[in-house]
């Protein structure tokens, strides 16, 4: 997203490090039975637990190591603009809060763009003018792939799948500082919402992040 604002804290650089090294791991062990293998990492928490911040931290680490790495934002990819959601939210009582809101066709054609090692055409919102401009990626010299959002262990294809165990009650602070969307009622009843749905996905993940950043791995 254009223009957003991360707080990177030394708590996402130690876990960054922990998880860097399974990929590292996985990926060589995928490349020795399939050669030039594109590996996808995603990374899900709910709003304020910093998925942005440690998919950023995981692809310097992983950037020093000589992979290319390349990260895709899973909001960038709602079916509704910034400026018509609040009112469409509404209008559908928050019914429609969830992992529908977001375009899935274009989000899988892009992680396969990726793997094929295509250029792309991609959505990239600018949080400033709330407007979606359109981003024109080449994945061909792209090694390995970071997919970070509220669903995005629900990628299909993914290699490694990452989960932050903070709920949008213990980060309501990170959210005011970030400022990505106001902070009154109808943002609360989306959390909660949303909230809800990230807890159904969760057991999608192997990796998994504590309150406290802690890298756990369960197989």
């Amino acid at each position: 997203m254009l223009s957003d604002i991360l707080l990177i804290s030394n708590k996402h650089k130690k876990a960054a490090e922990a998880i860097s090294e399974r990929v590292l791991v996985e990926k060589e062990a995928k490349e020795e039975s399939s050669p030039g293998y594109r590996f996808i990492v995603a990374i899900s928490g709910e709003s304020g637990a910093g998925k942005s911040e440690l998919a950023h931290s995981l692809a310097l680490v992983l950037k020093k190591e000589g992979i290319r790495v390349k990260i895709l934002h899973t909001d960038n990819y709602y079916r509704v603009e910034p400026q018509r959601r609040r009112e469409e939210r509404e209008r559908n009582n928050f019914e429609s809060v969830g992992p529908d809101e977001y375009d899935h066709d274009w989000l899988h054609r892009n992680v396969e763009d990726f793997r094929k090692g295509r250029k792309a055409t991609m959505p990239c919102v600018d949080i400033i003018t709330e407007e979606v401009d359109l981003l024109i990626t080449d994945f061909s010299p792209i090694e390995l792939l970071i997919v970070d959002g509220l669903y995005a262990i629900s990628t299909d294809g993914i290699d490694l799948g990452v989960y932050i165990d903070l709920t949008y009650y213990e980060t309501k602070k990170n959210q005011r500082l970030r400022g990505k969307e106001s902070t009154d009622e109808h943002r609360w009843k989306v959390l909660e919402k949303e909230h809800q749905c990230a807890l159904k996905l969760r057991r999608l993940a192997n990796t998994f992040v504590s309150r406290e950043y802690k890298v756990l791995f369960c197989d």
